[in-house]
């Protein structure tokens, strides 16, 4: 069967919702998401804002625009003309999955459905890194809809509560991630994979992580020269071809270490690697431990040391 990248990044992230709330903004204001790089995301309802996020250019946000950011750190949200620097608010609780920001009295310039969710997968540094660090869609009734549903089912106490939230937010982040391809959006997986040229390369990567690929033969599947495309894939998915290619191997032997019931040479042989010393050897280096400690810690059920995906691409 096909390999489809993006549904297997995202299924793997396992998602589960924090909250999502309706938020309308009058006057002037100004907010600081406090989302710690948890995944935001938020659909603009009617109005527009001003947004700037880490080292992004401030931009316009309007209504029919959909923003997911699955780790951002640090975001500024505020109206086209700002209150004076320094001054932030929070928002206040008006009603039942409702808040506002900004006086009480008059009518909203702003309202929007924002939410967070979070990724249960001990993985998840490692798969966030192969994701675009934003996606902005524009005019895609589809994401707010999706938003919606999260939201309704956030506020309700339903049988297969928590089931469903999963599945709805692993289709609002494939949708986000397939329509937000553009230009406004980061280099990541999904621009890679809205690539004509781009997207057979990787997904021969993740139909066959176990060959010995080169940059070479993933510039043949691409129909490219070595030079273009290894170029051209760094711009478009942020990574070089090989460095994407380690990271989806490392996430993989992850997942295959903590079943145990492989021994580390299958292990080595699923994801390419000839041996288990050699395996072993890049697995230490990406992660941070040898591969039979990790899959030690992983089945005792102990915590990771800090730092143990150090060697995850930014």
């Amino acid at each position: 069967m096909p390999v489809d990248p993006l549904a297997e990044i995202v299924t793997l992230l396992q998602p589960k919702a924090s909250f999502s709330k309706l938020v309308e903004y009058a006057d002037a204001w100004r907010i600081h998401p406090e989302i710690d790089a948890r995944p935001f995301y938020c659909a603009v309802l009617e109005g527009q804002c001003r947004m700037s996020a880490e080292d992004r250019p401030p931009m316009i946000l309007r209504a029919g625009d959909f923003l997911l950011a699955p780790a951002t750190r640090a975001m500024t949200l505020e109206s086209i003309a700002p209150p004076p620097r320094g001054v932030a608010m929070m928002p206040v609780e008006i009603g039942e999955g409702r808040f506002r920001v900004g006086p009480p009295e008059g009518a909203p310039n702003l309202r929007m459905q924002v939410g967070l969710c979070s990724f249960a997968s001990p993985d998840a540094a490692l798969l966030v890194s192969l994701l675009p660090t934003m996606v902005i869609a524009h005019g895609e009734p589809r994401l707010a809809t999706l938003t919606q549903l999260v939201s309704d089912e956030t506020r309700r106490d339903r049988p297969a509560r928590e089931l469903v939230l999963e599945r709805l937010l692993e289709v609002l982040l494939i949708e986000a991630l397939r329509t937000g391809a553009g230009t406004a959006s980061a280099p990541g997986l999904g621009r890679g994979l809205a690539d004509n040229r781009l997207a057979g390369a990787l997904r021969a990567i993740h139909a066959r992580p176990e060959h010995r690929w080169t940059v070479a033969g993933l510039a043949a599947e691409a129909a490219m020269s070595r030079s273009a495309f290894f170029a051209r894939f760094k711009r478009v998915v942020g990574l070089a071809p090989m460095e994407y290619l380690l990271a989806w191997r490392m996430a993989l032997a992850k997942r295959l270490l903590r079943t145990g019931e492989l021994a580390i040479a299958l292990v080595a042989a699923r994801i390419g690697y000839g041996s288990a010393s050699t395996f072993s050897t890049a697995f230490a280096r990406h992660v941070g431990m040898p591969p039979a400690r990790f899959a030690r810690i992983a089945h005792d059920g102990r915590p990771a040391a800090p730092g143990t995906d150090r060697g995850a691409p930014a």
